[in-house]
């Protein structure tokens, strides 16, 4: 009896041993690293574990966690066993504060509307009341008149009370009912995004003894990037164009980002770290291939189309390379904008909501050194548009992104800045000065149409003049064009340019000019069309 107590002890003890405890632990989102299509978060758990196997789990994480971006690393007499993730869909993020506020102001009116649709139906029961005893006095017909008329007059007056407070109940009703809608479009917006579950991580360690530990626990989740937008500010035409570099940081993860240190990062962590392979390229004569009408019905297919009987090797290397360069496009184009893989390490502490309002993070600001121009096209508008043409933005790292344009302290609208086609120069657009004066007309004095034998011919001349009022040197591009010939039965000469830098294959004309204050220039340009007199010419 004594054995079999011992041995029972001893398997008991051998279970407890065996058996690793369960212990939930809270974490504290301390940075964050934000790519441009999802974030790395890291975590710092701080707690104290018993000696022999415990298995830490870390709750209210993301439900976007990728399980294989996780890793674990830790302070203090312990061995990281390993690590598991799982779902938790019985656990949903806990709601800020602003959205636990909204919903206790919705309770509030709540109870306010039950409380005045309660004092409308007292109203309604009274009223039926009233008109339920409109025989006054009932079979008593021993009524005087002044009795009868006390009777009507109190009638009369109750039921006026009763329409004139239903009627204003009914309006704190309406009012009540605006504001429960209103908070509750207000509640959705923000509510969608913490309605999902979490997800956990169980991290399994072993301590010899008792000791307090710490670990840095660290992984990406989907919904989270960033975007980069710009400020263009010019506070004159004397001095550079100072170019605010902004970041917009949005996360819809369910978690809150509170006070966290951010790092912006271009790079791409979906992209593969494996070298591509060149495989073999084969050559061979081309086939043509032929159609025949395939009928018949297999099991879950039916064919009504006619189908390729064959199809060549290099249709079929074709087709297979437009998939290949389908999907190699997509990654082609984000590698282009991160392949640069800079990091942007913001020094201030910034707090980031799951929600779909981002937020606009500086990173910093740059001088560019800049020549401000004046560009006219008058063919098209009168008004000439100040140009800021920068140089230098190739060391600043730029991204595809919106540019809000100010100039002398005033929004003048927005541009898109693309350093993919962007050459040496960026040129920006910091709208329009009515100061420089630009009229475009046709000479008819020297306009004519003439036949020479079997052709027409017409000649045409323009004038354009250039003014500058302002009290600076300015310098002035204008750009004009001449037709030009898609037929060879049409002639386009041209007579006289007027000193314009000629494009002969696109017909564009363009003049470079400095003008003093209050200089005025005249710029004429002259050319023929000759073509057959029984044709029409369109857009002439």
């Amino acid at each position: 009896m004594t054995n079999q107590l011992l041995t029972s002890a001893l398997v008991m003890s051998a279970l407890v041993a065996a058996a690793q405890p369960d212990k939930p632990v809270d974490s504290k989102i301390t940075d964050v690293t934000v790519f441009l299509n999802k974030a790395q978060v890291s975590r710092t758990v701080k707690t104290r574990v018993e000696a022999g196997k415990t298995n830490l789990i870390v709750t209210g994480l993301s439900s976007q966690l990728d399980p294989q971006s996780v890793q674990v690393s830790g302070k203090g007499s312990v061995v990281i066993l390993g690590t598991s993730h799982q779902q938790n869909f019985l656990s949903e993020f806990n709601l800020p504060k602003p959205i636990r506020m909204l919903k206790d102001s919705v309770e509030t009116l709540q109870w306010q509307l039950v409380l005045e649709q309660s004092h409308k139906e007292i109203l309604n029961k009274e009223e039926q009341m009233l008109l339920s005893n409109q025989k006054i006095g009932g079979t008593n017909q021993n009524l005087t008149v002044a009795e009868l008329k006390a009777m009507a007059d109190f009638y009369r007056s109750r039921l006026s009370d009763i329409v004139s407070t239903r009627m204003k109940q009914d309006e704190k009703i309406k009012k009540l009912n605006e504001q429960i809608a209103k908070l509750n479009t207000q509640i959705n917006s923000e509510n969608e995004l913490y309605r999902r579950n979490t997800s956990e991580l169980v991290v399994s360690v072993s301590a010899e003894a008792a000791t307090n530990v710490e670990l840095q626990v660290r992984y990406v989740v989907a919904n989270a990037g960033w975007s980069p937008v710009y400020d263009l500010r010019a506070v004159d035409t004397k001095n550079p164009v100072q170019l605010s570099y902004k970041a917009n940081v949005f996360q819809s993860t369910g978690e809150e980002w509170s006070n966290v240190k951010l790092k912006l990062s271009t790079a791409n962590p979906n992209l593969s770290g494996l070298k591509p392979e060149l495989y073999s390229w084969y050559l061979d004569f081309y086939y043509p291939s032929f159609d025949r009408a395939l009928q018949g019905r297999v099991a879950g297919v039916q064919i009504k189309s006619a189908a390729p009987m064959s199809m060549s090797l290099d249709k079929r290397r074709e087709a297979a390379d437009e998939e290949i360069i389908a999907e190699s496009i997509s990654s082609y184009t984000s590698t282009i904008q991160t392949s640069l893989n800079t990091e942007f390490d913001i020094a201030l502490p910034y707090t980031v909501k799951s929600s779909a309002k981002p937020v606009v993070v500086d990173i910093r600001s740059y001088d560019m050194k800049a020549d401000y121009i004046y560009s006219v096209t008058p063919k098209l508008d009168a008004d000439a548009f100040l140009m800021a043409r920068a140089t230098g933005w190739e060391e600043f790292n730029l991204l595809p992104g919106e540019a809000n344009i100010f100039f002398e302290g005033t929004f003048v609208g927005k541009s898109f800045i693309d350093p993919n086609n962007i050459k040496d120069t960026l040129a920006v657009s910091l709208g329009r000065d009515k100061r420089i004066v630009v009229k475009r007309e046709k000479l008819k004095d020297l306009t004519s149409k003439s036949f020479i034998g079997s052709s027409r011919k017409e000649s045409y001349t323009w004038e354009i003049t250039v003014r500058n009022t302002k009290t600076d040197v300015v310098k002035v591009i204008v750009e004009d064009q001449v037709p030009v010939s898609q037929n060879t039965q049409i002639e386009v000469t041209t007579v006289d340019l007027g000193g314009a830098k000629y494009n002969k294959d696109t017909g564009k004309l363009t003049w470079e000019l400095e003008l003093k204050p209050n200089e005025t220039r005249k710029l004429v340009y002259k050319f023929d069309v000759k073509y057959p007199k029984d044709k029409q010419i369109s857009g002439l």
